[in-house]
């Protein structure tokens, strides 16, 4: 059980341990402040910092919609941060427009879909499901990906992540591949509706869920349920789950020879299913073994960002990790595989250590294959599942059935892993100051998790001196130390500079610093930040470095040199200055607005972002972002002002949320959606 503690004496110095973390060079940029807390961490979980962004597809995109759904051009257009325009035809398209996102009807796009330059096009069907109607099969087939939608608050989320998965923005998979474990959470529902209320608690500890096809149930008019629900109904299920959960999908069709219901007499009808799950741009596309080899190898190629996950499984019992059997199909799978997944039942425990052998000679007489994900069924298998790393299939107390026999879910993982030492109890701090507003009320959030993942550490919110890093060594320097956030945070610089103890770690590198989350659509681009002074402004200011933010604006402070390293910094000193600002060109405009000033100064906020959400003559389609970090009651509210003024508003408490998460991923290895933090605060995300 997991204790909040509120804690004010700093313990006595003891002599410095050990502490292995990624060394600060390893982050590709000067920093010298965290992003809203600065992370202290051991190597408790090896989590790699990089966010795995990439420059992605740079083919111009191309949106086509059904009938009066033009809008969602311009949608499309403000997630990539780009300007739109509409096309009458493919053919018409010219060369070098990679930076106008174009729109065009479903009419127009039939007559030449199919001659279209795939080498500088990528098509993407946007239907919205609201219509009544499946969407269209013949641009179902001839467009790159199909992008399926409601009008509903969810949408946006939603298209943010498919175009980052199908364009390739950002990596996710080498992100997983990097932690020390990884699990997926099984789903067993008939109906993903049914999960929804729930998802948030359902997917604690998961790092990807698994949407079972082959278990879903789709409802005739007869009252019956079609053998195989057709393409429209899981497409629609996808969309549904992708909706409510920001971790990857596995997309499964288990046939019914390995444990599942879908028919076995036709292996082309796995390939539509599966090929169109590349379409819907879900992650993961589990591929069975037994189709055949054309099927397997036309899906591996045709992938595009999605990642294929060979899937094996043996319930006859006799399967036999030592045999030649078992390294042929290990073989066999990585041929057209991003994670090959061997799963059999047992009989005897002594065979999950055959299946180690197995796993370790893999891995040494084939170091440059796909990850291996093997596990043994049933509860005499049991034992097998605490010593997977990679996607370890669990499940949970909340859903219907297990999906194979003796599954366990993630705090019965980290349970038995504690039992058998291999996840030692630790103190975790959150090291505030006593003007701190927001740390202490989010301390319960720690609680939360930690109880729902059954992690045996203790976390304490504790306070540090105004001046000295002194006391920060003092909770760090501890036997059970398993890490810290400091809020406020504490320049980089500083700690390395005043203190003895962190300039030491990690051969003189210092201690590990998280890295703020990137979007493409940031590359290049404006900001403004308003504080009252420099260490207000700093975490945002790193953030936005993070983001590749070119040029910043400065109201309230003056930028020490240290903080404006790798930025044009120009300061708002005068009308002048603000007037130029407004008159520049929409590519170079202020993107993003900041305010790090108090409550009190809401008004001064509001009028700086109307100025520029009404930036004379911008011609620009593209929505910007107005983040507002004040905390308390004030006059007026500047967010309401931002979205009156075209900016998408985001404020403290979405702030706080974040930085949980990347906290608890930091610090324990586990990962927590943000919705379920947001839950556990008593706000709801929807």
């Amino acid at each position: 059980m997991a204790k909040v503690q509120q804690l004010h004496q700093a313990p006595i110095l003891a002599r410095p341990v050990s502490i292995t973390s990624t060394p600060a060079a390893a982050i590709d940029m000067d920093v010298d402040v965290d992003s809203g807390r600065s992370l202290i961490s051991p190597a408790l979980n090896g989590v790699k910092s990089s966010s795995g962004l990439q420059r992605g597809d740079t083919r111009t995109a191309v949106i086509v919609h059904g009938p009066g759904q033009e809008k969602i051009v311009s949608v499309f257009a403000d997630v990539l941060g780009k300007p739109y325009r509409i096309a009458d035809s493919f053919r018409g398209i010219a060369s070098g427009e990679q930076d106008v996102v174009l729109g065009m009807s479903l009419e127009n796009a039939k007559v030449d879909i199919s001659t279209r330059k795939k080498t500088s096009l990528v098509a993407i069907h946007a239907h919205c499901v609201d219509l009544g109607m499946p969407p269209d099969t013949y641009l179902s087939a001839h467009c790159d990906y199909e992008f399926l939608y409601t009008e509903t608050q969810f949408f946006r989320r939603d298209l943010a992540r498919f175009l980052s998965t199908t364009l390739g923005q950002i990596n996710r998979h080498d992100a997983l591949m990097s932690k020390p474990r990884t699990y997926f959470l099984s789903m067993t529902f008939p109906d993903v509706r049914a999960a929804l209320s729930n998802i948030d608690i359902l997917t604690v500890g998961a790092d990807a869920v698994e949407l079972r096809v082959d278990l879903l149930k789709e409802p005739l008019s007869d009252g019956t349920f079609a053998q195989v629900p057709s393409l429209s109904y899981v497409g629609e299920q996808v969309m549904l789950l992708r909706q409510r959960t920001e971790l990857p999908i596995i997309f499964t069709t288990r046939c019914t020879r390995e444990n599942g219901q879908f028919p076995m007499d036709n292996p082309d009808l796995y390939y539509d299913y599966l090929y169109r799950a590349i379409q819907w741009g879900v992650e993961y596309v589990d591929v069975e073994l037994w189709l055949p080899e054309r099927i397997r190898q036309r899906l591996y190629e045709q992938r595009g960002n999605s990642r294929i996950m060979s899937a094996f499984h043996d319930f006859s019992g006799t399967f036999k990790w030592p045999s030649a059997q078992a390294q042929s199909i290990f073989l066999e799978s990585r041929k057209y595989a991003d994670i090959v997944k061997m799963i059999a039942i047992i009989n005897d425990h002594n065979e999950n250590f055959e299946l180690e052998y197995f796993r370790s000679k893999i891995q040494g007489e084939y170091p440059d294959s796909p990850p291996l994900s093997a596990v043994n069924m049933g509860e005499t298998g049991q034992f097998s599942r605490t010593l997977n790393k990679v996607f370890t299939p669990i499940t949970h107390p909340l859903l219907p059935t297990i999906a194979a026999p003796g599954q366990m879910s993630a705090a019965e993982i980290n349970a038995a892993l504690s039992l058998l030492g291999q996840l030692p109890k630790r103190n975790i701090y959150g090291i505030t100051t006593p003007f701190s507003r927001i740390a202490t009320p989010y301390a319960p959030f720690y609680e939360k998790c930690f109880n729902e993942l059954g992690l045996p550490h203790n976390f304490a919110v504790v306070e540090r001196q105004l001046k000295g890093p002194g006391c920060v060594e003092g909770w760090c320097n501890q036997k059970a130390f398993g890490g810290a956030y400091l809020s406020p945070p504490v320049s980089f610089s500083s700690l390395m500079h005043n203190s003895s103890f962190f300039s030491r770690l990690s051969n003189g590198s210092g201690p590990a610093l998280t890295e703020a989350a990137r979007m493409i659509a940031y590359l290049g681009r404006t900001a403004v930040v308003l504080a009252s002074h420099a260490d207000e402004a700093a975490s945002a200011i790193y953030a936005l470095k993070a983001l590749r933010i070119r040029k910043l604006y400065t109201v309230g402070f003056k930028t020490p040199l240290v903080l404006a390293r790798g930025l044009l910094v120009e300061p708002f000193n005068s009308l002048e200055s603000l007037q130029r600002a407004r008159m520049v060109g929409d590519d170079a405009s202020p993107f993003v607005i900041v305010s790090a000033l108090g409550p009190e100064k809401s008004n001064i906020v509001g009028m700086l972002v109307r100025l520029f959400g009404g930036s004379r003559g911008s011609s620009s389609s593209t929505r910007k972002v107005f983040l507002d970090l004040a905390d308390g009651p004030r006059k007026g509210d500047p967010s309401v002002v931002a979205e009156q003024s075209g900016f998408a508003a985001y404020g403290v408490a979405d702030t706080a949320a974040f930085t949980t998460v990347e906290t608890l991923r930091l610090l324990v290895g586990q990962n927590v959606p943000y919705s379920f933090v947001r839950l556990a605060s008593g706000r709801g995300v929807f």
